[in-house]
Formats: structure tokens, sequence, C-alpha cells
């Protein structure tokens, strides 16, 4: 049985890594090779193109970091997960919703929800 929680943390560790090598290692463990990654705002494709848009997010929300909202869920293959993401030890800024798709443990695609956002 996989376990959901360890899915997850893995998911959170990796977008809040902030070491390039750590992070491509992270990436592997967390995805398999062709992931599959979209929401409203941004896609990628692989553990380069989730790299990419891991990178784009820490440029664009220096020092905020990613927890975990609750426990995650799923049956079959499939996850679900909501997480928060703000400056560390403050109020969360953006949040949202995940469902990925499990393969021999690793998350095989993930689509994204933001279920809080700023105003423009």
């Amino acid at each position: 049985m996989t376990d959901l929680n360890t899915i997850a943390q893995n998911y959170i560790t990796a977008w809040n890594e902030g070491d390039a090598d750590r992070r491509a290692e992270l990436l592997k463990a967390t995805f398999t090779e062709d992931v599959s990654y979209r929401d409203p705002i941004m896609q990628g494709d692989g553990h380069e193109g989730v790299a990419a848009l891991i990178d784009g997010v820490q440029q664009r929300f220096a020092g905020f970091r990613f927890s975990l909202k609750g426990k995650p869920d799923g049956f079959a293959d499939t996850i679900r997960f909501s997480w928060n993401l703000g400056p560390e030890g403050s109020e969360s800024v953006i949040e949202g919703t995940d469902i990925g798709v499990i393969e021999n443990g690793r998350l095989k695609s993930v689509t994204g929800f933001l279920d809080k956002v700023p105003a423009q």
C-alpha cells in the first residue's frame, strides 16, 4: 500500500527545496520520469519541467514556504491533498488542492487547483 502522507510530504519538500541538486534527487524520488504537472497558470513535463516550475515559484515568492493543509486522502491510484503557501510563520497567501495519479509509489501526474489567491 502506498503511504499517501509520505507522497504528499515528499511533494511539499521538493517544492520547498532551494538547492537544485538536492531538489533533483527529491524529484526522482517523488515523480516518475514522465510526470505531467498542470494547474490554471502553469504546466510542466518531466523532472526538468517540474524543476523549472519550482524555480519560478521560488523566485516569484522568495521567502515563502509550502506546507500541507489537513491530511492527504485518496483511493486506488489517486491522491488528493491541500497545501498553503506563504511567509514562514505567517498566514498563507495562496492555498491549493492537488490531485495526483500514483504509479509505483511516485506521482505520474498532478492537476492543481488554486483555492485562495491574492487579489490582483
